[in-house]
């Protein structure tokens, strides 16, 4: 191992910033589109079975037939890999805004309104923070994800750990697969680990009446 170090290690590093930066761009677009859009739908009920089910479709998709299916669309490359782990990330993101909005207590929300705040300001400062832990949970979720699947983006040349893996099959090496493996796994339950402690920092405390 210490040699495969010495032989590949500059290359292992660029590879986890290409898996690192694939994976957080793809997440934090999901997170930009999702959450708004599932506090949108709470207020239009209608529609949120509809948008919901469309985010369904598009998971049950596997992943390499939707990888594969960017590459007539937009080519191969990082931006189609984004692209297509930006769907992925949309369906547990929006599915827990959307829970998570919809279990506030209607008393938070009656006392928002009566102490006159606008729809936005209730959203914002009441709703979103005690929806907090839920929405964290989606978002904890996707990133796990997230960074597992894009071990497959290598398959349409965006690079990353999977071209270790790739090329640790193809060649029957197994220290190749190891290598690109091991850092994925570390990666996947070191963002879930400060995801988490970002859940905790944004989740407000409530202070039991005696």
């Amino acid at each position: 191992m210490i040699t495969f170090l010495q032989e590949n290690g500059s290359q292992l590093v660029t590879l986890m910033f290409e898996h690192l930066y694939i994976s957080f761009i793809s997440l934090l677009l999901g997170i930009i589109v999702a959450v708004p859009l599932g506090v949108l739908i709470t207020r239009t009920p209608k529609a949120a079975n509809f948008i919901v089910g469309v985010a369904s479709i598009f998971q049950t998709i596997p992943t390499l037939a939707l990888l594969a299916l960017m590459i007539p669309l937009i080519g191969i490359g990082r931006f189609p890999a984004i692209i297509a782990l930006f769907i992925y990330s949309l369906l547990p993101i929006l599915r827990n805004t959307y829970i998570g909005m919809n279990d506030v207590s209607p008393t938070a929300k009656d006392a928002a309104k009566g102490m006159g705040m606008t729809a936005f300001q209730s959203i914002t400062k009441v709703e979103l923070p005690l929806a907090m832990p839920v929405i964290m949970a989606g978002i904890r979720l996707s990133a796990v994800y997230v960074i597992a699947w894009t071990s497959l983006a290598s398959y349409i040349g965006a690079g990353g750990l999977g071209d270790f893996i790739l090329s640790g099959i193809s060649l029957y090496q197994a220290d190749l697969i190891f290598a690109g493996t091991i850092p994925v796994t570390i990666m996947a339950l070191l963002a879930d680990y400060l995801l988490g402690k970002v859940e905790v920092y944004f989740t407000p405390e409530v202070t039991a009446a005696k």
